[in-house]
């Protein structure tokens, strides 16, 4: 539950707080390696009733939510993160991570970017993953040329569609880049391998613009389009509006890019998918150009309480930590309190009316499951919002006997004492223990204050005397 070693101190240590036991091959592929992300199946979203709430609609008949790929792009746009430098070992550390998640596809650097990209492209293409192996270039015949003899899966061909751009960044007219993207489209095809065409600040582009360009490439045969959110602008409902509309028009799947600029990523991906996506591209704590994309944790979470059943069978979803921790070291930056699933208190109970739900049914506070990530929940009690069932539930742990009129006022002073200072677990758990001692040998009632200080007055002295002997012995 904690950052990687760098991400320095958490305010409050897990060491204080109750642990709650939990309950078709690719068209390039190696002869023996099946690939991820070739096939998906038309009719998913009609396969089973909803489980929840959350769950696509029997009516949803565009929605994917159950039937989608991850393109992650830690590689890619997480390169493009201000702190990242990956060199070859970190890169294939991170793709064999990425691997035994489950990931369908991993988005590589052009190799036109650098000789070392070109190299590293080439190795990570040579170590048999079963995620197919993507790169991302300009919409240029000379990077086209590099990027398919490194041994790529597919190859995801990008540029601007946008005024912006168009004026302030290629210069070229919308002739142009249709002309251009026919050249390099039908190259790719013709070394049979996969190939997207995706338009850059799509959001900003005009309609008409977009979908001449989409239905050309896909009349003739791009595997996949792409939307991109490229500054972040777009909300919901406008992503929703533009992958219906895209959806109605190509027959071949559709693939979105989401920056976060202004904190919709996850919540466009999801909309995305519901309106007929079927790519969502990814990073790992969401690391990219500025703030970066959509995260692939924040994503699968998202996910998860749609469809549990159907996110665990397809990601071994106890890496996701790892994996985390492993790109967070490699740029130097701590794992989010508040990061979905692996942030430190993401399954950690507080207040007293909480803690007693959580005790009695896990699923009245969580919607997503500790254990089928690996972690466990907790409940923090040393605190002044603390409740006596959650004191109750450690006074058994530890196999004392209390009746519940002896739980309460413990927990009373447990209060008493944390509107000085937050108790830590040894202190609640000394709390604990001599409060039963004094119970079982006579010397403490229910209600008696002053017994009990008294009491915790003569171990706190037993104790120090303990600590020091050792020390006076040392001096003789």
């Amino acid at each position: 539950m904690c950052p990687h070693p760098n991400g320095g101190s958490t305010p409050v240590n897990k060491n204080d707080m109750v642990a709650i036991e939990n309950g078709v091959n690719g068209t390039n592929a190696k002869p023996a390696i099946k690939k991820r992300g070739t096939t998906r199946d038309p009719n998913a979203h009609l396969s089973n009733e909803p489980k929840n709430p959350y769950a696509a609609r029997a009516s949803d008949l565009l929605s994917n939510i159950s039937n989608f790929n991850i393109i992650e792009s830690t590689l890619r746009e997480g390169e493009q993160f201000a702190n990242a430098f990956f060199d070859t070992k970190t890169k294939i550390a991170i793709a064999k991570a990425l691997d035994a998640f489950g990931v369908e596809y991993i988005e590589l650097t052009s190799p036109a970017a650098s000789e070392q990209s070109r190299l590293d492209c080439e190795a990570i293409c040579k170590l048999g993953l079963r995620a197919k192996i993507l790169t991302h270039i300009r919409c240029h015949m000379d990077d086209a040329r590099i990027a398919v003899e490194t041994g790529v899966d597919g190859v995801d061909v990008v540029i601007g569609t946008s005024s912006f751009l168009r004026e302030f960044s290629h210069g070229k007219d919308m002739t142009y880049i249709t002309k251009t993207a026919i050249e390099v489209i039908e190259f790719v095809k013709s070394k049979g391998i996969e190939v997207r065409f995706s338009s850059e600040d799509s959001f900003r582009s005009d309609l008409v613009d977009l979908l001449s360009i989409y239905q050309t490439v896909d009349n003739i045969g791009v595997n996949r389009v792409g939307i991109a959110d490229t500054v972040g602008c777009a909300n919901p409902r406008q992503v929703y509006d533009l992958v219906r509309t895209l959806r109605s028009v190509v027959s071949c799947d559709i693939e979105i890019h989401l920056h976060n600029d202004t904190g919709m990523a996850i919540a466009n991906a999801y909309t995305a998918l519901e309106a007929g996506a079927t790519h969502i591209d990814t990073s790992v704590l969401g690391i990219g150009e500025r703030v970066g994309i959509t995260p692939l944790g924040g994503l699968v979470a998202c996910l998860y309480a749609a469809n549990p059943e159907y996110v665990k069978s397809k990601y071994n979803l106890s890496m996701l930590r790892e994996i985390e921790n492993l790109v967070a070291e490699a740029v130097e930056v701590n794992i989010p309190f508040m990061n979905p699933i692996t942030g430190y208190c993401a399954f950690t109970h507080k207040a007293g009316i909480h803690a007693k739900a959580i005790l009695n049914n896990p699923s009245t506070y969580e919607i997503l499951k500790p254990e089928d990530f690996g972690l466990t929940r907790y409940v923090s009690i040393g605190h002044r919002l603390t409740g006596w069932n959650a004191v109750k539930s450690r006074v058994e742990q530890l196999g004392l006997t209390l009746n519940d009129d002896e739980v309460k006022d413990v927990t009373a002073k447990i209060k008493e004492l944390a509107d000085v200072r937050t108790q830590s677990m040894d202190d609640v758990d000394t709390l604990l223990r001599v409060y039963h001692s004094g119970i079982q040998s006579g010397e403490l009632a229910c209600g008696q204050k002053e017994a009990l200080d008294r009491l915790l007055r003569r171990h706190k002295a037993e104790a120090q005397g303990r600590a020091a002997s050792p020390s006076v012995e040392r001096g003789d």
